[in-house]
């Protein structure tokens, strides 16, 4: 079986024009993006679940800032936590946050890159 390009929504509740409360609720989402350490706490996350003191250590980030960050991300709905003894365990909150972090970055790759577009 051939592979179909993925070119539509994945469910038919997402065909419809976006009407005002989606778009603002997306725009707050790509400015919560437009923080390159929260971009790429995001990242992290999308690659699995981890704690403030991790998260720190990878974004070489102060933990209080990362903690900060975090709780933006958190109000936002775009992470969840759940604790873990006592510690606190962040994750993204769905599939679509995860497809869109990758495929922001996988467009930056390219402009900074300059390898080819495809489609």
């Amino acid at each position: 079986m051939p592979e179909r390009e993925e070119t539509s929504p994945a469910t038919p509740g997402h065909q419809r024009p976006p009407g005002k409360e989606q778009l603002e609720t997306a725009t707050t989402v790509f400015a919560l993006m437009a923080d390159p350490t929260r971009l790429y706490l995001l990242w992290l996350l999308s690659r699995g679940e981890a704690d403030v003191t991790e998260l720190a250590a990878s974004t070489e980030a102060a933990r209080p800032a990362v903690s900060q960050h975090l709780a933006k991300l958190r109000l936002a709905g775009l992470v969840q936590a759940r604790k873990d003894g006592r510690r606190m365990v962040y994750s993204l909150r769905d599939g679509h946050l995860r497809r869109l972090v990758t495929e922001a970055l996988s467009h930056a790759d390219h402009q900074v890159t300059g390898e080819s577009w495809h489609a």
